[in-house]
């Protein structure tokens, strides 16, 4: 399409137009709606255009944005006989667990113990003919061993604010595709937190047409609020002037300062991936929790993390997305938890390329494949340097699972006890696959394995989304009844009354607790226990950020107190030995993010360097420019960057 028709096409009223002569008669199109980023084309024969989907794929060829399909209200058959058409139609053997309607966008959700028995155009179980017969658009999910209660609040969220939301994603459209004031591009990026520190990730993307802020955490390890929360103040922005929030992943360093923003007043998108939105809520309502229990007064309520559920828009990787009139967003596999992402920004008609890494792993594990690379073009790329000095070379995954076995065997022979604090998100997971691996190949001592915290839960959001795990990993859940989550060796804690088997004398065992920085949660009640007896382990697997008690552990403190019951503070003296394994870090160390900026180097015009303490990100910052002759920075908070 030419470049002055193209043009004419920014206007929403145009791709309406063009939508309607282009379409065929059979489609029976009723309406077309904004759906926030997306145009929504709203049919009475959902199954002539799902068997027909060239249409739309051509469609979106021509007029560059992202189109979904709608079954027209009219022909929406009742929830209850729809569930009646679908246990007749799911294949038995596939086993059918429940059902979600979200009226908002007339999907119907089914999850199933067995996908690969329902399968899109399989004769027995055709998506077209169940659309066609319910008048719901189908989609097939993955049902887990134990039922994710944070799944179930969500889609309870959806449920009830359906008609709300419907208003809220089109008022989005139209703010999304509005003329651009001003053709021409300018670029600026603000830092807010996060810069020269690990904590608070924030900053500010500016352009002529649009504000869009990108993750909004806390410093979990600070003692006031200049030092804790992102630096809006300094930005000087309303909320109701962002177009977007962007969220990169879950972890509270990037999204703990979100509910606030929502309880002020924020009211537009939220974009993240779709697994990122029950991961961020599951960390957030735990925030809230350990909040409370340590006599604090929580910044937010249930209520203002319940609304993110409301206005997050989900994304899949590699969808290329508008999110204001000059700028489109994809999201790529970041490797460092479920649903983490990397954030392309392409600003203006291809005037500048953003990407910003968030927290990355450029190497594969177990648990989930190696950050994405295959960028079409980079000019500006912001990396994170927590593993920045040139020191900080992890060992070999075969090396650090070796090391592990070692470190726990050595233990668990002696009668004592391991206690592994971590993050319930991603780690804890990598280390379930690795010890049921090993115990099963008899090269890790067998013992109980005890759980407590977030872990269950936050493994069952792993099984409900296979397609962003690793492939030999979704390939067993998705196609085989062998799920390496479901091992025998393992048992959740569920109540405090549940510690005192772990916690018993003379049994050696391993403990996996939350939280990973032994900054609240159920690991502090082990900690205590397990702390001043010689015979123990506490072994660390995980980054532990500078002021935390983790750190301080780590760093060979003796002595260390903590708020107990009560709000009393108690006195620990740590006998056990310590431990750091740091394979087992869903972040890069220095040689692999040298070696993704080298996969990208041939396009970069620029690097700026965050999320590390000082020396890391200025040493790593020095290493680019020096070893590949590309312009690098590390900018500290409070910065204005002209990035175009």
């Amino acid at each position: 399409m030419q470049k002055k028709q193209q043009q004419e096409l920014s206007n929403g009223q145009n791709f309406m137009a063009t939508i309607l002569q282009s379409l065929p008669k059979e489609a029976v199109i009723t309406k077309i709606n904004f759906e926030g980023p997306r145009i929504a084309l709203y049919t009475k024969t959902p199954k002539y255009l799902i068997e027909n989907n060239d249409i739309i794929a051509n469609l979106v060829n021509v007029i560059k944005k992202r189109i979904v399909i709608r079954t027209d209200e009219s022909i929406r058959k009742s929830e209850e006989d729809v569930r009646k058409i679908l246990n007749e139609s799911v294949p038995k053997d596939a086993d059918l667990k429940g059902t979600f309607f979200d009226t908002a966008t007339g999907e119907v959700s089914i999850e199933v113990k067995r996908p690969w028995l329902c399968q899109r155009n399989k004769e027995e179980f055709n998506h077209a003919e169940i659309s066609e017969k319910t008048g719901w658009k189908l989609r097939v999910r993955k049902s887990t061993n134990k039922a994710s209660n944070t799944i179930q609040a969500i889609n309870y969220q959806l449920k009830v604010s359906s008609a709300d939301r419907a208003k809220h994603l089109k008022g989005i459209g139209e703010q999304i595709f509005r003329d651009r004031l001003i053709q021409k591009s300018e670029v600026s990026l603000l830092t807010l937190g996060g810069f020269g520190q690990v904590g608070r990730s924030c900053m500010l993307l500016t352009t002529n047409d649009s504000k869009v802020l990108i993750d909004c955490g806390i410093n979990p390890g600070a003692r006031n609020p200049y030092d804790a929360f992102p630096r809006l103040d300094w930005a000087n922005i309303t909320l109701d002037e962002l177009d977007a929030i962007v969220i990169g992943h879950a972890h509270l360093d990037h999204t703990g300062f979100l509910p606030a923003l929502l309880k002020y007043g924020y009211r537009g998108p939220i974009y993240c991936t779709e697994p990122t939105l029950p991961m961020m809520n599951l960390i957030q309502l735990d925030a809230i929790k350990v909040a409370t229990a340590q006599g604090r007064i929580p910044m937010y309520s249930e209520r203002d993390v319940h609304q993110i559920m409301r206005q997050a828009i989900t994304l899949p990787y590699g969808s290329v997305t508008d999110i204001s009139p000059d700028i489109k967003l994809v999201l790529s596999n970041a490797g460092h938890i479920l649903g983490s992402a990397t954030c392309h920004f392409h600003i203006g008609n291809g005037d500048h390329n953003f990407v910003y890494t968030g927290d990355i792993k450029y190497g594969k594990s177990m648990l989930l494949e190696s950050a994405f690379t295959n960028y079409p073009r980079v000019e500006t790329l912001l990396i994170e340097s927590t593993y920045g000095l040139k020191e900080d070379i992890q060992p070999t995954r075969q090396e650090v699972e070796s090391a592990f076995i070692s470190a726990v065997n050595t233990v668990l022979k002696d009668g004592g006890k391991v206690l592994i604090p971590i993050p319930a998100v991603g780690r804890a997971q990598e280390l379930m696959m690795v010890i049921d691996q090993y115990m099963k190949s008899g090269e890790l001592t067998e013992a109980p394995v005890f759980m407590e915290g977030m872990i269950q839960e936050a493994t069952s959001i792993h099984e409900a989304f296979p397609e962003y795990l690793a492939r030999e990993l979704k390939k067993k859940i998705l196609e085989t009844d062998d799920n390496p989550f479901d091992s025998e060796y393992f048992t959740n804690i569920e109540h405090a009354d549940g510690r005192e088997e772990p916690l018993r004398d003379g049994s050696s065992c391993i403990i996996i607790a939350t939280s990973g920085m032994l900054e609240g949660g159920p690991v502090l009640e082990y900690f205590k226990n397990i702390a001043p007896h010689k015979q123990n382990k506490i072994l660390f697997v995980s980054y532990q950020v500078n002021g935390t008690l983790g750190r301080r552990v780590l760093d060979g403190s003796r002595q260390v107190s903590i708020l107990g019951k009560e709000g009393k503070v108690e006195v620990i003296t740590i006998n056990c030995d310590i431990e750091r394994l740091d394979g087992f870090s869903g972040h890069s160390d220095y040689n692999q993010l040298m070696s993704f900026v080298q996969r990208l180097r041939p396009k970069l015009r620029r690097v700026l360097v965050n999320h590390g303490e000082k020396k890391k990100s200025e040493n790593l910052s020095a290493s680019i420019r020096r070893m590949y002759r590309v312009a690098s920075h590390y900018p500290q908070i409070q910065e204005a960057i002209r990035l175009f």
